[in-house]
């Protein structure tokens, strides 16, 4: 029986053993706002215990993708008026990164199109991660003067070699092959076949489900690019990173070169700090309480503001970045980012699981 319930930017129904969570703003590739991550979460809720369903879905309305990230839109209005919306949005969104990751039930994120930023924490932390050739999956943050986000260091600081080095700092999307090199999907399934494998995960296990589907991906370009990849992105620095691209002899290392000199220098040595730093972590919830800290402080800094404006509001594609250049991004500008928010901690690294779900059964009677 197909029960459609939720709200209407996030629509619920289950059927048979399935339980879909289909994210509802087409016109804005599903961008997140605060109310589709609660809802989310609650499916979560009534979900985890309801014998009646084994598997859970989550899926993108419209032709463009899964989702396009977090609402941008909004982030810069509440940075211009100096709010702690954003903070607070956060704070529940990198809860729910964590939560997909640790769900108990199998987790399968259909990662059509476009999957990006906030898009990526509700999809790749899943156990079963499904792309097609029309996926374009990326964390682009830095490109407006943002640091990835939603658990993206985590995935990124195991990925194979420094291949997150390269898709952190130059946020570039992926499609299926370079997404499964890089550990951020587990299986491609051609488009025009997601409706018959959403039919099937109704009636099959998950695993058994995709299985059925799943075909080699078409080729990617990243496996071609390891060795320039590799060496040039182990530097310590960003400066030093640019200048291996420019030296590297490759004609895409220098056109990677020029991509980062294009993104905000604050972010970029942000990124790099919050990787190196994330790599040293053992869970995904740490790496999120250190995430949390880097976006509250990005929040407070004119890149922010100014890389939505020039990208999303204005789109005139020219942010002036302060500071304007690599050298001018001093070691205290990049150390504040990891200061201790003025609300607080997100704090899930220190909770043990009992302490989690309690947290969360606060949260949801609230």
């Amino acid at each position: 029986m197909i029960v459609p319930t939720g709200t209407p930017d996030v629509l619920l129904r289950t059927e048979g053993r399935a339980g879909f969570i289909t994210l509802n703003r087409p016109r804005a590739i599903n961008a997140l706002t605060h109310a589709m991550v609660l809802a989310v979460d609650g499916a979560l809720t009534d979900w985890e215990h309801d014998p009646d369903v084994t598997t859970v879905v989550v899926e993108g309305a419209g032709e463009r993708g899964l989702c396009a990230g977090g609402d941008i839109r909004a982030i810069h209005d509440d940075a211009r008026a100096g709010g702690s919306a954003s903070a607070a949005f956060w704070r529940d969104e990198y809860r729910l990164n964590a939560r997909i990751a640790r769900y108990p039930k199998p987790y399968v994120a259909l990662m059509d199109g476009i999957v990006m930023g906030g898009g990526v924490g509700v999809s790749a932390h899943g156990s079963v991660r499904v792309v097609t050739e029309r996926s374009r999956v990326a964390m682009p943050e830095t490109g407006i003067g943002f640091v990835p986000d939603v658990g993206g260091t985590y995935l990124l600081g195991r990925a194979p070699g420094e291949l997150g080095t390269h898709l952190a700092l130059t946020g570039t999307p992926v499609g299926a092959a370079d997404a499964l090199l890089a550990g951020l999907a587990d299986a491609c399934v051609p488009s025009a076949e997601l409706p018959s494998l959403a039919r099937a995960l109704t009636v099959l296990p998950a695993a058994q489900a995709v299985d059925r589907y799943a075909v080699a991906p078409p080729p990617g370009v990243l496996a071609e690019q390891r060795a320039w990849i590799d060496a040039c992105y182990g530097a310590p620095t960003v400066e030093e990173i640019v200048e291996r691209l420019f030296e590297s002899g490759a004609p895409a290392a220098k056109e990677t070169a020029e991509t980062l000199l294009g993104r905000s220098p604050a972010a970029l040595k942000a990124t790099l700090a919050t990787l190196l730093r994330s790599r040293a972590l053992t869970t995904l919830e740490e790496v999120l309480d250190l995430e949390y800290r880097v976006s509250c402080a990005a929040l407070t800094t004119p890149d922010l503001v100014e890389g939505i404006r020039a990208q999303v509001v204005d789109k005139d594609r020219d942010p002036h970045w302060t500071p304007a250049t690599l050298a001018e991004v001093t070691e205290a500008d990049t150390a504040r980012y990891f200061a201790v928010p003025s609300g607080g901690d997100l704090g899930l690294g220190s909770a043990s699981p009992a302490a989690q779900a309690a947290d969360r059964g606060a949260r949801e009677g609230a």
